[in-house]
């Protein structure tokens, strides 16, 4: 079997998780969030979500630990609770992310040229799919240095929020929102972190797995979740809770509000930066993940292929990339955040079970059982608390995979 390459150290590891979380949470979810909870509530829904993705952190980089190779949970479910709990979470993983990539490319188009934003999304797939294609050295390079912009954009907006912008506690509000809302608003934030997989799907690649991956998962989601704290703050102290929850670019308004409208470009290409960094590294785990089903025959086997000289899964990104094309040019899925959410909380759902597993780590002072128990539950509640119309979107898509699983014609 052809294996990828390892070239990655924990440094350029916690770079791509940074990658995959920042942005999708500051530019797209805040907003819906705040409708569903309001002020206070973004924060506790925020705090919750960081929670739950701390569980699932744990779980993941227990077990990539353990099988240090592509595929994150869809290999960890299967070698724990079967096959089919594999096939499950991998199936979810590859269909939902697969539409968060759609949706990510058409946000690049309508921030670039909303007149052409079909147009540019299919350009900014391409783009990222040919870094990609060049092997996952490029990829981390490429990412540390969108990680470096749209942090300088997210101080940018901080400081002028903060210092210059009318800002006030009392727009937090009080806590009425009422716990489903709180709820949901953590499982639409939780898009926002799952980025932290990303190093696990990247497992065959990482160097020494097994010291790496366990640092790496928890540095790039406690850096993350700071960042999201202080924008939250910021965010709604400027805005508050109704203007933000109606906002279609709610940095950009952060900054006018500070008297600095003529920044608020900056931002715009800072959100554009950041975006393309999601997109980059999304197609990536979503490439390992289809490369691991393919080995398996969970999906078609010509996928397996790893390519001779860059040592990436050429023909899975090229598949993954003409998917994402096709929804692109075919569909509007920039609502597509409450269904990735769902079946994303499935995934997790199952890597904490398989965690369960796993028994004590020696040396380990995290009570590790009790986190996976509770990342386990969390999940599944905020799953079930998402929007009817996710949940349903959600289910369907597991349905019809699980029916895909009965039927295929070669089992492995």
């Amino acid at each position: 079997m052809d294996r990828l390459a390892r070239r990655l150290g924990v440094r350029d590891a916690v770079v791509i998780g940074l990658g995959s979380m920042l942005g999708a949470g500051v530019f797209v979810v805040f907003a819906p969030a705040a409708a569903a909870a309001g002020g206070a509530g973004l924060l506790a829904a925020l705090a919750l979500a960081g929670f739950v993705a701390f569980c699932n952190a744990t779980s993941s980089a227990r077990l990539a630990a353990r099988y240090p190779e592509s595929g994150g949970t869809y290999v960890y479910g299967r070698e724990r609770l079967g096959p089919f709990a594999g096939f499950l979470a991998g199936w979810g993983f590859v269909v939902g992310k697969t539409a968060s990539c759609a949706a990510m490319a058409l946000t690049i188009g309508a921030y670039l040229w909303p007149g052409q934003a079909r147009l540019v999304a299919v350009g900014a797939v391409a783009a990222v799919t040919a870094v990609n294609l060049r092997g996952i050295g490029r990829t981390a390079t490429a990412t540390k240095v969108l990680v470096a912009v749209v942090l300088a954009v997210l101080a940018l907006v901080t400081v002028a929020g903060a210092a210059g912008g009318d800002f006030s506690l009392d727009r937090f509000g009080d806590l009425d929102a009422g716990g489903r809302g709180v709820l949901t608003a953590a499982g639409l934030l939780f898009f926002a972190f799952a980025g932290y997989a990303r190093i696990a799907t990247l497992g065959e690649e990482v160097r020494d797995p097994e010291r790496t991956i366990p640092r790496a998962v928890p540095l790039a989601l406690g850096v993350v979740l700071a960042v999201y704290l202080v924008l939250a703050v910021v965010t709604v102290g400027v805005l508050g809770a109704d203007r933000l929850a109606a906002s279609a670019a709610p940095l950009a308004d952060v900054v006018t509000a500070a008297g600095l409208p003529g920044l608020a470009w900056l931002v715009r290409a800072g959100a554009t930066v950041a975006v393309t960094g999601v997109l980059l590294s999304l197609l990536a785990g979503v490439g390992r993940t289809a490369l691991a089903m393919a080995r398996r025959h969970d999906l078609p086997g010509a996928l397996a292929a790893v390519h001779p000289v860059h040592r990436v899964p050429h023909r899975a990104e090229l598949a993954v990339a003409a998917v994402v094309v096709a929804i692109v040019l075919l569909g509007d899925v920039r609502d597509a955040i409450g269904f990735s959410s769902c079946t994303v909380l499935v995934y997790y759902a199952v890597t904490n079970a398989a965690a369960l597993t796993l028994g004590r780590d020696p040396g380990r002072r995290l009570p590790v059982r009790a986190l996976a128990v509770l990342g386990l539950a969390g999940c599944l509640l905020l799953a079930v608390n998402l929007p009817p119309a996710s949940v349903l979107a959600g289910a369907a898509v597991l349905a019809a995979g699980a029916l895909w699983y009965a039927l295929r014609p070669h089992r492995p």
